[in-house]
C-alpha cells in the first residue's frame, strides 16, 4: 500500500485559505475580478489534487496517516495538527471542493451588483478551507478546529447582509443552537480524553473495547453509549436534527449561494461524517444506535411534511434537505453507514443543483421567492428548467438517477436491521419518499408549468415596485452562463454518480480501514451485499417496488393539485387548517425555544445577576469589604484625636490596666 505525498495533501485545504486571504485582505485594492480569480483557482486547485488524491486511494489503495505539526505536549497528551486520508476522507475533499468550486463560479454572476462581492468570496474560501480541515483530520482536537471553523463562518455568511435584521436574528440562532449541540460534542471528547488518555482517532479505536467494560461514575450507565450520544448530540446541532433543526429554514436568510455551501454538501454533512468516522465506537452500542435511528426517523418525516406548506422557493429546498439528513441519520442508526455517506454524497450533488437552481430562478424573477407567483417560467429558463427537473428527479429516487440507489438502500436497510426503533423508522422513510415527491414536484410544477402568475403577482412582495405601467417590464429570463454552467456540472453527477458510485461504496473495499461494522450484531449491509445483482438489476426492480409508486403517487398528485384542479389544495387547506397553522408555526419549536428555555436562562440569568453579581460580588464582596473598612476607619478615627493629653491618659490607663491584671491574676 503506498503513502500518499504530504505535499500534496496540504495544498488541498492551503490553496483556498490563501485565496481568502488575499481576498479578504486585499480585495478593496485588487478589485472584483482578481478577487474572484484568485479564491476560484484555489479551489481549482484543492478540487485537482483532491480528484489526484480520490485516484490514487480509488485505484492503488494508497493511503496516510500522519502528524504534520505538533502543537503542544501536556504529559502524555500529544494535541497536533495531522491527516488521516483514506477512501471516506479523500471522498468527501473531493465533494467538497467541487461543489465549492461550482458554487464559486455560480458566486460571479449571484452576487455581481452585491458591494461586499469580494468579503463574500473571502468568506466561502475560508468556509471551504475549515470543511477541509474538518474531514482530513486524523484526531479529534483538528476535528474540533474544523467544527468549530465551518460554525463560525456560517455565522459570518448567513448574517452576510448584516444591515438586515431578519438575517442578524437567523445567523445568531443558528449559532446559538449548534452551541447547544457543541457543548454535548466537547463532553464527548472530554470523556473519550480522560478515559482513552489521547486524541487521535486510531489510538482511540484500539482502546474502543476497554470501554465497553466502564460505567459512568456514580451510575449505573455504560460509558460508551454515555459518549456516543454525546457526540451525536454535536451531530444533532450540525446535521440539523430534531429538535436542533430550528436553525436551517432560518438561514435562508443568506446569499443563495451559501445555501448551495452550507446547506447541501458540507457544513450540515459533518455529523453524518463525524459519526461514519466514529463508527467503531458507535457499534459498540446499540443503545446509542437505536436514539439515532429514532431521531431520524422523525427528522425524515416531519420535517417532510412541513416542506408541503412553504411557498418561499428557496424554504421549500431547505426542509427538503432536513428530510434527507434524516434518511442518512437512520441510515447511520442501523449501521449502514456506507449508505449514509453514499446518500451524503449523491445528495450533496443534487441538493447543490436544486439550491442553485432556485438561485438562478430568483435572479430571473428579479428577487421574488414566492413559487405562487412563478408559473409558465420552462420557455423563458430552459437550462433552468432541465437542471432543475433532473435534480428533482434525483431527490425523489426515481430508478437510475443518483438518488435512487442511495435512498432505495436506505430504505432496504431499514428493512434488513432488527432493532427496537426500526418499526417506526420503515414508515417515516417509507411514507417520506411520497411527501419528498410531493413537495418537491408541487414546487416544480409552481414554478415551471402552469399559468404565468409574474405579470400581476397574487402575493407581491418587498421587492416588488409597482409603477403606473404595471411590472411588465420585469421578464423572467434565463441566468447568464456563470450561473448555468455550474447547474449543468451539477446535473452530470446528480443523474449518473449513483450508478456508477454504488458498487464500490456500499459492496467493495472503499471504505475498507474506514468504516467498521460489527457484522455478527448489525448485518442490514451483509443483507444488502446478499441482494444486490449489480446497478442495472437494482434499478430495473426499482421500477416494481412500493418505493417507485408511492414516489409516482406523490408526482400525479402534485400535478393533479396544482395544475390540474387547484381548488382541492383549496379545499384541504380549510379542512385542514389546524393542522396547517400547527405546520405554519413548525410545530411551535420556535415557540417553545423562545418562551421556555430562553426565558428560563433569561430568568436563571437573571437571578444570577440579581443574586451571584449584585447582591453577592458587588454587594457583599465588593462595596461590603469597603463598608467594613469604613467602619472600622470611623471606629478608630475616635483614638486619633491629635490631642497630647489624650494620649497620655490612654497610657497612664494602660499602665494601671496591666499593673491590675499582674496583681490579680498572680497565684
Amino acid at each position: 500500500m503506498s503513502e500518499l505525498s504530504l505535499n500534496n495533501l496540504l495544498v488541498v485545504p492551503l490553496a483556498p485559505l490563501v485565496g481568502s486571504i488575499v481576498a479578504g485582505l486585499f480585495g478593496g485594492y485588487i478589485g472584483r475580478r482578481p478577487a474572484h480569480i484568485v479564491t476560484i483557482l484555489g479551489v481549482l486547485i484543492s478540487f485537482i489534487f483532491s480528484a489526484m488524491t480520490l485516484k490514487a486511494v480509488a485505484v492503488d489503495g494508497a493511503s496516510f496517516n500522519s502528524t504534520v505539526y505538533e502543537w503542544m505536549t501536556l504529559g502524555s497528551l500529544k494535541m497536533e495538527v495531522g491527516f488521516m486520508v483514506d477512501g471516506l476522507t479523500a471522498m468527501m475533499m473531493c465533494v467538497v471542493t467541487f461543489v465549492s468550486l461550482m458554487v464559486h463560479i455560480y458566486t460571479i454572476g449571484y452576487m455581481e451588483e452585491d458591494p461586499g462581492y469580494q468579503r463574500f468570496f473571502s468568506y466561502i474560501s475560508l468556509f471551504t478551507f475549515s470543511m477541509l480541515m474538518l474531514v482530513m483530520s486524523n484526531n479529534l482536537l483538528q476535528l474540533f478546529f474544523g467544527w468549530e471553523a465551518v460554525g463560525l463562518v456560517s455565522y459570518l455568511l448567513i448574517g452576510f447582509w448584516f444591515k438586515k435584521p431578519t438575517a442578524i436574528f437567523a445567523n445568531m440562532k443558528a449559532f446559538l443552537v449548534n452551541r447547544v449541540g457543541d457543548f454535548g460534542f466537547i463532553l464527548g471528547i472530554g470523556l473519550l480524553l480522560a478515559y482513552t488518555g489521547t486524541l487521535n482517532y486510531t489510538e482511540l479505536f484500539a482502546k474502543a473495547n476497554e470501554l465497553t467494560a466502564l460505567t459512568l461514575p456514580k451510575t449505573d450507565w455504560a460509558l460508551i453509549t454515555v459518549i456516543c450520544i454525546c457526540l451525536f448530540i454535536g451531530a444533532m446541532g450540525k446535521s440539523a436534527q430534531f429538535p436542533l433543526h430550528v436553525w436551517l429554514p432560518d438561514s435562508m436568510e443568506g446569499p443563495t449561494p451559501i445555501s448551495a455551501l452550507i446547506h447541501a454538501a458540507t457544513m450540515v454533512t459533518a455529523g453524518i461524517f463525524m459519526v461514519s468516522r466514529m463508527s467503531p465506537l458507535f457499534e459498540l452500542s446499540d443503545a446509542a444506535l437505536n436514539f439515532i435511528l429514532v431521531i431520524g426517523s422523525i427528522t425524515a418525516l416531519f420535517m417532510g411534511f412541513l416542506g408541503i406548506i412553504q411557498n418561499d422557493i428557496k424554504r421549500v429546498v431547505a426542509y427538503s434537505t432536513l428530510s434527507q439528513l434524516g434518511y442518512m441519520t437512520v441510515a447511520l442508526g442501523v449501521s449502514a453507514y456506507n449508505v449514509a455517506v453514499f446518500h451524503l454524497m449523491t445528495h450533496a450533488f443534487f441538493k447543490a443543483l436544486l439550491f442553485l437552481g432556485a438561485g438562478s430562478v430568483i435572479i430571473g424573477m428579479h428577487h421574488d421567492q414566492d413559487i405562487r407567483n412563478m408559473g409558465g417560467l420552462w420557455k423563458r429558463m430552459p437550462i433552468t428548467w432541465i437542471t432543475s427537473l433532473l435534480g428533482n428527479l434525483a431527490l425523489i429516487g426515481t430508478p437510475f438517477f443518483a438518488g435512487f440507489y442511495s435512498k432505495d438502500s436506505i430504505i432496504e436497510a431499514v428493512h434488513a436491521s432488527h432493532l427496537p426503533a426500526a418499526n417506526f423508522a420503515i414508515f417515516a422513510v417509507t411514507a417520506g419518499v411520497f411527501i419528498t415527491a410531493f413537495y418537491s414536484f408541487r414546487m416544480y410544477f409552481l414554478v415551471f408549468h402552469g399559468k404565468e402568475h409574474f405579470h400581476h403577482k397574487p402575493f407581491p412582495g418587498e421587492h416588488d415596485h409597482h409603477d403606473d405601467h404595471g411590472d411588465h417590464h420585469h421578464e423572467p429570463h434565463e441566468s447568464p452562463w456563470v450561473v448555468t454552467a455550474p447547474l449543468l456540472l451539477l446535473a452530470i453527477p446528480s443523474v449518473v454518480i449513483g450508478f456508477l458510485a454504488i458498487e464500490p461504496m456500499l459492496f467493495g473495499d472503499f471504505f475498507k480501514g474506514a468504516i467498521f461494522v460489527n457484522h455478527e450484531a448489525h448485518h442490514a449491509m451483509e443483507e444488502l451485499k446478499h441482494e444486490f445483482h449489480g446497478a442495472t438489476a437494482m434499478a430495473l426492480h426499482g421500477f416494481t417496488t412500493l418505493p417507485f409508486f408511492l414516489a409516482l403517487g406523490g408526482v400525479v398528485t402534485a400535478f393533479v393539485f396544482y395544475l390540474v384542479a387547484p381548488q382541492i389544495p383549496a379545499f384541504f387547506a380549510r379542512v385542514l387548517r389546524p393542522l396547517i397553522v400547527i405546520g405554519e408555526n413548525k410545530y411551535f419549536m420556535d415557540w417553545i425555544n423562545e418562551n421556555i428555555f430562553a426565558a428560563g436562562a433569561r430568568l436563571l440569568g437573571r437571578g444570577f445577576w440579581k443574586i451571584g453579581d449584585v447582591a453577592l460580588i458587588d454587594g457583599l464582596l465588593v462595596n461590603g469589604s469597603a463598608k467594613l473598612v469604613g467602619l472600622i476607619g470611623s471606629v478608630v478615627r475616635l483614638f486619633q484625636t491629635g490631642y497630647l493629653y489624650h494620649y497620655a491618659l490612654v497610657m497612664i490607663l494602660g499602665v494601671f490596666a496591666l499593673m491590675t491584671w499582674f496583681v490579680f491574676m498572680q497565684p
